[in-house]
């Protein structure tokens, strides 16, 4: 089959600096791997290949790095997890940067972090398609117009594409305001409202708070069972200490002695309505990627009774909303903190490495990170960007080997 392809390059050092596309639709070949995504974990593998000198090409359907933090994020989001476990590779944060970064320090460090490496993206370029081509050997990405080829394709566009909107009985009813948390900003616009907060995760958890400190009454609508744990236990990370744990104790050893913490620092959470799972919290993590609440304060708006809990619910009315118990309230807002999920089956033409259900790899960390025929994932092990900075080097060191190997055939040949 005779294929006729465009290569778009501009040599800067070590990397490939893409710009414009071509106007015939040829497709474009890339001599090294193609990257999906300019969020922590594409910028993570872009930098691990670039200090292998493996070039790239990374597509973003965005117009800016690390997009998911930047427009779709609410104003008082701090990491959750201490900055040094949140470090992409080959660069720490500033030292001037608090334990706990800001949405606002996060998103100058990624920036920062694209400057340093010279990681220049091609924006506005969302993928429709990617499959593997077995009779030519290479994949086909689709994107926008363009078409490009490459022999390694790399998926990072993390576990939080898209929002989840729940199918709940009757909201299409509700005339007062309605929101994803993905649209959530600050607290002063519902000054005052009754707002009704679905989903009780760390973000759910977090604008409940917000909302409480700017004078709100607000409901949070528990519907499954989960585990609360403070941030920190006697002034360290609660992350930390239960990862150093793990170098010596079995699982359920270590969620024994976090649920004690955690009933001596927080309390009882049943009282308050929030009952928590039979598994532990690092067992439930580690069984089905659901990740514990780390406390920063609600919990103890909800034990003064300045954040009420309540049931699962169906929306039944044009502001109400009626609860298991019977009981009915009015609501001037709904806030949905239903969480994401990725969109990767959507678009990915492949049904081995990634499960088409889901969209995450069937392998679970640490095997979650190559496929066959070149495919490759970065951020999909549900463990935050610890786990992200993982994949991206074991990604990159793998495509480096066969780049050198493949590269030193081709000057033997030559």
């Amino acid at each position: 089959m005779e294929m006729h392809t465009t290569t778009i390059q501009e040599d800067k050092g070590d990397g490939i600096f893409h710009k414009a596309m071509n106007s015939e639709s040829k497709p474009v070949w890339i001599p090294g791997p193609v990257i999906i995504g300019a969020g922590p974990s594409g910028l993570a593998v872009a930098a691990c290949l670039k200090e292998r000198g493996v070039p790239f090409l990374m597509l973003e359907k965005e117009s800016c790095v690390g997009s998911l933090w930047r427009l779709k994020t609410y104003n008082r989001l701090q990491l959750h997890l201490p900055k040094d476990t949140c470090k992409l590779p080959h660069m720490p944060f500033p030292p001037e940067v608090p334990a706990y970064p800001t949405k606002k320090q996060f998103i100058s460090y990624l920036e920062a972090y694209a400057k340093h490496f010279a990681i220049e993206p091609m924006f506005r370029q969302e993928v429709q398609s990617a499959i593997y081509d077995a009779r030519m050997g290479f994949w086909r990405v689709q994107a926008n117009e363009s078409e490009f080829l490459c022999r390694w394709f790399i998926v990072a566009t993390g576990e939080n594409a898209e929002p989840v909107l729940p199918n709940i009985e009757g909201i299409s009813d509700f005339k007062g305001s309605l929101i994803h948390t993905s649209r959530y900003k600050d607290r002063a616009d519902f000054e005052g409202q009754k707002v009704l907060v679905v989903g009780c995760g760390n973000s759910g958890m977090e604008i409940s708070l917000d909302l409480c400190n700017n004078d709100a009454q607000v409901s949070l609508a528990v519907r499954d069972k989960l585990h609360i744990l403070p941030r920190e236990i006697l002034g360290r990370s609660t992350f930390c200490i239960s990862t150093w744990l793990l170098n010596w104790f079995p699982v359920k050893l270590v969620d024994r002695f976090l649920l004690v913490c955690s009933q001596v620092i927080l309390g009882d959470t049943h009282k308050m309505g929030i009952r928590r799972p039979k598994i532990g919290p690092l067992e439930q993590k580690k069984s089905t990627g659901k990740t514990p609440v780390l406390d920063v304060g609600a919990f103890s708006k909800i034990k003064s009774g300045k954040i009420k809990v309540t049931n699962s619910f169906p929306l039944s009315s044009s502001n109400g909303a009626e609860f298991v118990d019977g009981q009915v309230e009015n609501f001037d807002s709904v806030i949905l903190a239903t969480g994401y999920r990725n969109n990767v089956a959507s678009w990915l033409k492949e049904d081995s490495f990634f499960n088409d259900k889901e969209g995450y790899p069937r392998n679970p960390f640490p095997d979650n990170w190559k496929g066959k025929n070149g495919l490759y994932s970065v951020g999909f092990a549900r463990s935050g960007l610890l786990g992200s900075s993982i994949d991206a080097q074991r990604v990159a060191e793998d495509i480096a080997r066969q780049w050198s190997s493949e590269t030193k055939h081709l000057r033997i040949e030559s």
